[in-house]
Order: C-alpha cells, then structure tokens, then sequence
C-alpha cells in the first residue's frame, strides 16, 4: 500500500472491492493511523453496509503509511476533555469491536508497522491477522497513566493470561515471533510479500459458502463465552441447522462425487 500522506480532501478510511474480497483501509498517515471519532466512525458505518452486501465475501482491514494504527487519538482526547466526551468516545470504540466480531464475514487484519493500545486491540477484534515481519505491537497506555482497560477486553480473549498481563503491566513492544506465540497474530511475512500473503487468504475465504462462514463465525464467538456442557450443547443445534442448508446438501454430494460445489448462499 502506498505510503503517501493524504491530501485534506481525502476520506480517512477507504474503500476497495475486488473477487468478493472488500478492502478497508485505514487513510490518517500522518496520525499512525489513530482511532479518532470520525475514523470510528467511518469504520462502523462501512462494517455495517458490508454486512448486509452479499457480494463481499471477506473483508480485509490495512492502513496507509508507515503505522497500522497507534490506537486513540490522543490529541483529540484532551483537546476534549470531560466525562461525556470520553464515554462516548470508549462506547464507540467498544461499538467498532464488536461490530468487526459480530460482522457476517471474516476479518483479515493486514498489519505492519505498529499495532498499539487500540491498535492492538484492532488486531486482536479481528479473525485473523497477518503481519509483516517488521511489525510491533504494545498495550502501553500504563506508561501515561491510562491503563489500556478497553484493549485488555480483545486481547484477554486471544492471548492467555500471564502473556495478557505481561503486555498491560509491563507496556513495552513485542515483537511479531512473541506475537505468534502469544496467539495475538496467526502469522509473519516479509513485508514485500504480506500484500501476497494476505491476499491468498482472502481468496482462499472467498471459495468458501458464504452461508457456512456466517453460521461458523458467529457459532465460535458465542460458544467460547459458554461452559463447556453449554458450549456442546449450542454448537450441536447450530450443526443440526447447518446441515439442513442448501449449501452443506451442496459441499457434502460434490465432495463424494469429485466436483467443485456451486454454492447458493442457503
């Protein structure tokens, strides 16, 4: 992606769609990327077009510039200082979250550079992250004296305990092979090949029924948050329904007849 600074014409978040893949890319280079109101914003009102666009198979989150995204923008924080600003501000960030978890279609996070604060907790909200070798990821709001609480909630559920803590109470960056054994990105490339990388993912994801990543997807988030008799229990009703779909009657007789599925979407 290109690494040039935006004019003040140009939207803070971009929009590509190419082969059922929607890239949705980060424009603030200047401000590595920071979550300020109007980029939040622009994230959730394009997330919710995309869940109702079945032409978009999977959705790809990048940046412009040399950050992913340095999480808030702490300039526009205390340019606005008071309790209603910042509960808005937090409650939209919470809003974007779950928002990118509760979306139809998986989520790719193209990472590079740096990923911090809520820029990792970008990284952990979304299913699958690939990032340049380069790249490096913190939680260090302790270090200003604002604990990264609203990361904390993302990143305790990919990364476990001990290495969640490390993060949050130490703030210092890691490194992509920590990140990948903390569980917090699924892999690394060399940064000319992470375009590559990422777009064979997507491709691949894009083969898939659309109906069985909506089931599956939103069948794994709400199945961690249950018990395990619970979790048995949900996940063999959304079995049952999922084999009564037009597109598992398709994948199951074109696997044992040798021929590529014709998927419809139901």
């Amino acid at each position: 992606m290109a690494n040039t600074a935006p004019s003040v014409s140009e939207p803070v978040l971009l929009r590509q769609d190419s082969g059922g893949i929607a890239r949705l890319t980060l424009n603030r280079p200047q401000q590595r990327n920071a979550l300020s109101v109007g980029l939040m914003a622009a994230l959730i009102e394009e997330l919710t077009a995309i869940s109702a666009d079945a032409s978009v198979k999977v959705v790809v989150l990048g940046a412009n510039g040399p950050a992913f995204c340095a999480g808030h923008d702490l300039k526009e924080m205390r340019a606005n200082p008071g309790r209603d600003f910042y509960e808005k501000l937090f409650r939209q960030c919470s809003d974007l979250m779950q928002a990118i978890v509760r979306l139809p279609q998986p989520v790719i996070a193209r990472v590079h550079g740096i990923a911090t604060a809520a820029g990792c907790q970008l990284v952990a909200s979304c299913d699958l992250a690939i990032a340049a070798e380069t790249t490096r990821f913190a939680t260090p709001g302790v270090n200003i004296g604002l604990f990264c609480s609203t990361p904390m909630v993302a990143l305790s559920r990919n990364v476990n305990r001990k290495q969640a803590m490390e993060m949050l109470l130490l703030g210092e960056m890691i490194d992509t092979a920590r990140a990948i054994d903390f569980g917090l990105i699924n892999k690394a490339v060399p940064e000319e090949t992470l375009d590559e990388a990422v777009a064979d993912w997507a491709d691949a994801i894009t083969r898939k029924s659309p109906l069985t990543l909506k089931i599956g997807k939103q069948a794994f988030y709400r199945q961690v948050e249950l018990d395990l008799a619970q979790a048995y229990d949900y996940a063999s009703r959304v079995m049952t329904e999922n084999m009564l779909a037009r597109d598992a009657e398709e994948g199951i007789d074109a696997f044992l007849e040798k021929r590529h599925p014709v998927w419809q979407g139901i």
